[in-house]
């Protein structure tokens, strides 16, 4: 895919989305609140990020559902703004052993620790709204 074709591409999705590695069948998404990621920041300095990941699959309703209110809950702002949250979406289809631990569990969000570990946090009700997923993230972030 060319230069030209792949910024069309990037265009065309929300501001939040990213796309990573080459163009293949399978899709890695990255998704993150790009429009207020700043380097020259010191709160959004990547040593600070407070890291998410999110273990879905091609076709899965309620993993695209949880997608969707996730990025809406990146743009909120308030005493629960989660503005400096990286959220990496990992399609279980590509790693036999995400596929093996999570495929009756998807939708999975887990916090990436700073030791490199994950803590599954507990499981977002499709039913809830952004304000509540944003507060219930921002609550688990901080614990």
């Amino acid at each position: 895919m060319g230069v030209a074709a792949t910024m069309a591409a990037m265009v065309a999705r929300p501001p939040s989305i990213a796309l990573l590695g080459k163009q293949t069948q399978r899709h890695r998404w990255v998704l993150g609140p790009l429009a207020f990621s700043s380097i020259s920041s010191s709160s959004n300095s990547p040593s600070k990020a407070r890291k998410l990941v999110l273990y879905s699959k091609p076709g899965c309703c309620l993993c695209e559902g949880l997608k969707e209110k996730l990025q809406a809950a990146f743009l909120l702002s308030g005493s629960e703004s989660l503005h400096d949250v990286d959220l990496q979406v990992r399609d279980i289809t590509t790693n036999p052993d995400w596929e093996n631990a999570y495929q009756y569990e998807i939708p999975v969000l887990a916090r990436l620790l700073s030791d490199g570990t994950e803590e599954i946090l507990p499981r977002l009700s499709p039913r809830l709204g952004v304000e509540l997923i944003q507060k219930k993230i921002s609550s688990a972030l901080r614990e």
